[in-house]
């Protein structure tokens, strides 16, 4: 064997792990058993490479059992660098927001100057905020704009405990969305490439993170066009349903509401649009009452001159 070994001890402390972890690792089957030379164990600068890659997949959250499969493709031929590659691409921030940092005191303050505990601890099991170890004064906010709105829904006068219940419904229904692209994405996009009869390969691999890069930002897109149509519709309905069938009549500063029947509106909407509708019956109206002012004037006839102005 050339190169240096090292005993499992000197393995453990060189890697940052412990004589437990190891054993308990390579009877997972992720970390190779070592050499036996003579009645000791001799492990070598493979296994300490092997640690680190370990190591930094759970750090990525991935299980043993998927970075079992994970190496198995290295230990198959099939080439480490683009899997790792691809992984890398996927847990990279999807955002090219910076996090940043708030103390206690500029998040009182840009809340209205009012202390609310319970509101941050909310924010902390949400993740809107990330508590800095050892300094309870001081946060990190991984978005700042989802703090930026939440700062504006509250100066609009939203209590803060409705927003942090509306952020964990809006949750779920995204992580929805965002499960139903990915299945999509995967069945149509990526199955071919590393579902295939054959293993997949570092290429097949470098070519899915190419996809996942190019597919980024479409997948953001998708949902800024969706969600601008459905707030422009359901907006719209909201809308009426709020003003009861009552429309707008007049134009410039003297606009002032008029109750109309809720069957005029909706067939006023049928024949011109619902975006349409204010303006049209607006202008119907005035219509109307220019004809009747020249029905007015028309049936007065001429003035007819009085006698004084005969003589």
């Amino acid at each position: 064997m050339s190169g240096r070994t090292y005993r499992i001890e000197d393995l453990a402390h060189l890697t940052g792990t412990t004589v437990r972890t190891i054993r308990a690792y390579q009877d997972r089957g992720v970390l190779p058993r070592p050499e036996r030379r003579g009645r000791a164990n001799a492990y070598t600068d493979t296994h300490v490479d092997r640690l680190h890659q370990i190591a930094d997949l759970l750090d990525r959250g991935y299980t043993l059992a998927s970075i079992k499969e994970l190496l198995e493709a290295h230990d198959t031929g099939r080439g480490l660098g683009g899997i790792l590659g691809l992984v890398t691409e996927v847990d990279s921030p999807w955002t090219g927001e910076e996090p940043s940092r708030i103390t206690r005191a500029e998040l009182t303050e840009r809340f209205g100057g009012a202390s609310d505990d319970t509101a941050i601890a909310q924010a902390v099991e949400l993740g809107v905020l990330e508590p800095v170890p050892g300094d309870t004064d001081v946060f990190v906010v991984p978005g700042p704009q989802e703090l930026a709105v939440a700062v504006e829904l509250h100066a609009a006068g939203v209590p803060l405990s409705a927003i942090a219940g509306h952020l964990r419904e809006l949750r779920a229904q995204v992580e929805h969305i965002t499960a139903r692209f990915l299945e999509f994405t995967t069945e149509h996009v990526f199955a071919r490439r590393l579902d295939g009869p054959h293993p997949a390969t570092a290429a097949d691999a470098a070519e899915a993170a190419s996809l996942v890069r190019r597919l980024r930002p479409l997948a953001r897109q998708t949902v800024d066009a969706e969600l601008a149509r459905a707030m422009r519709a359901s907006a719209s309905r909201h809308l009426r349903r709020r003003l009861g069938g009552r429309v707008a009549a007049g134009t410039g500063d003297g606009m002032r509401p008029v109750r109309i029947p809720a069957d005029t509106v909706r067939a006023v909407e049928t024949l011109v649009g619902a975006e349409q509708a204010g303006t049209f019956v607006a202008l119907a109206v005035e219509r109307e009452v220019r004809a009747r002012m020249l029905d007015e004037l028309a049936a007065s006839g001429p003035r007819r001159p009085d006698a004084d102005e005969e003589a």
